[in-house]
């Protein structure tokens, strides 16, 4: 009864149009004072408790690295880069768009920053090449959501810090999945192009450019593998590839490209710490709000319950799917992973599904809530860049949200998809 009267006032909060950080911890405030009342002098240990972890320091780091990216003259690389990998390809720039986002989403681990940064460059540019408006923010805000799931990522620090998992392992588990999106959008963008013909006129291939843009493209794109590799194989923890990252970005932007300025690095800091700051304030509650669960025993009875289904593997894989797609359409990723992981990982790891393919499902599946109705953060992100209706530029997502889900089922019911890799690439 307690329990719902928690989660009755968490609703009640987000209906009113609290933030919903705010939301958690006002319902568990007036819960705690409410029933328990002794507990309230362990608030500021358990929200304390909550950020207080060294995998998060990587957080802002790689947010501060995606930053500085977009000031300084790499995220235009990428996509020059991009541009002459798909040149002689039907579709044009709409592959360029799904290439970048694999490459900028392995650097920054934020889909948002994705959507930002590629978004105000790759969504005039397709427009300007006869791409419908609709197609071009589609393509942008469904590729962004490789940003979370190609390691880098910061949803995964995020689950590691509340599961135990290694950072490393999961970074790689991610890969397979992540490619596999790319190249199911890369194979709907084609074919979406050759059916309505978005063909925009093909320019002579130039041997000079292209040497160029691989010259100075090749700096960027060689970030993400260097970061993976160096934590897979134990040469430097998460943290440190993180601020490993930030020094790369520094050292491209001032001496390399040319075009970062001190003021653009004041801007990226600023930037970063209000990014950052959410998503602290957001943990720090959601742990009090998971810590009362556990305290009523609320996990241990959603297990049970799960548990006495007696469904097969897959179907408790598939029945997970939906429950975190519903949870990803109204919750952000993660106040969602800290609200799941506690609960739904144990049964998880009861009927033989590894902390590492349950990590790929829940990140993978809440990658969709970016680009869904009515929360959508990456469909907000490119409302501001080109003022187009939020529902309409889901329409013009849902054809590769659907190589999202395909992939999602895919590492659900196949584990060696997120297992396999980290099993071979791993210190």
């Amino acid at each position: 009864m307690a329990m719902i009267f928690l989660l009755v006032f968490l609703i009640i909060f987000a209906i009113l149009g609290t933030p919903l950080a705010f939301s958690i911890g006002a319902s568990c405030l007036t819960y705690i004072n409410s029933f328990n009342p002794n507990f309230l002098q362990m608030l500021p240990q358990r929200v304390w408790g909550g950020v207080f972890s060294f995998v998060m320091v990587a957080m802002p780091l790689f947010m501060l690295a995606g930053e500085l990216m977009n000031t300084g003259g790499i995220t235009k690389r990428i996509v020059d880069f991009s541009m002459y990998l798909v040149r002689p390809i039907n579709g044009g720039f709409g592959e360029v768009n799904v290439i970048a986002s694999m490459i900028f989403g392995g650097i920054s681990g934020s889909s948002v920053a994705d959507t930002s940064a590629l978004g105000s460059i790759e969504i005039p540019a397709m427009e300007q090449r006869g791409y419908p408006p609709k197609f071009a923010a589609g393509v942008t805000v469904a590729s962004s959501t490789m940003g979370m799931i190609i390691p880098p990522s910061v949803p995964m620090l995020v689950y590691a810090m509340i599961s135990g998992a290694s950072v490393g392992k999961l970074f790689i588990a991610g890969l397979v999945p992540g490619v596999l999106i790319g190249l199911s959008q890369l194979t709907t963008v084609y074919v979406l192009s050759v059916k309505h013909g978005y063909h925009p006129k093909k320019e002579p291939f130039n041997f000079r450019d292209f040497v160029h843009s691989v010259i100075f493209g090749l700096p960027a794109i060689l970030m993400p593998l260097v970061i993976v590799l160096f934590v897979s194989f134990g040469i430097c923890t998460a943290s440190e590839s993180a601020g490993i990252a930030v020094l790369y970005s520094l050292v491209l932007g001032f001496f390399v490209y040319h075009e970062l300025t001190v003021k653009d690095v004041i801007v990226a800091l600023k930037k970063t710490l209000i990014s950052s700051s959410s998503v602290m304030i957001i943990i720090g509650f959601t742990t009090i709000f998971t810590w009362l669960l556990t305290m009523a025993n609320v996990p241990s009875t959603i297990a049970s319950f799960f548990l006495s289904m007696h469904l097969p593997v897959w179907g408790y894989a598939l029945l997970f799917d939906v429950l975190i797609l519903l949870i990803g359409t109204f919750i952000d990723v993660s106040p969602a992973i800290l609200l799941l992981t506690p609960i739904l990982l144990p049964i998880m790891q009861e009927i033989g599904i590894s902390d590492l393919q349950f990590g790929a499902m829940i990140i993978t599946g809440l990658a969709i809530g970016l680009v869904t109705p009515p929360v959508g953060m990456c469909l907000n992100a490119c409302n501001k860049i080109n003022r187009m209706p939020i529902i309409e530029i889901f329409k013009g997502a849902l054809p590769f949200i659907i190589c999202n889900v395909i992939v999602l089922l895919a590492i659900s019911l196949f584990p060696v998809l997120t297992t396999w890799l980290p099993s071979v690439i791993s210190y």
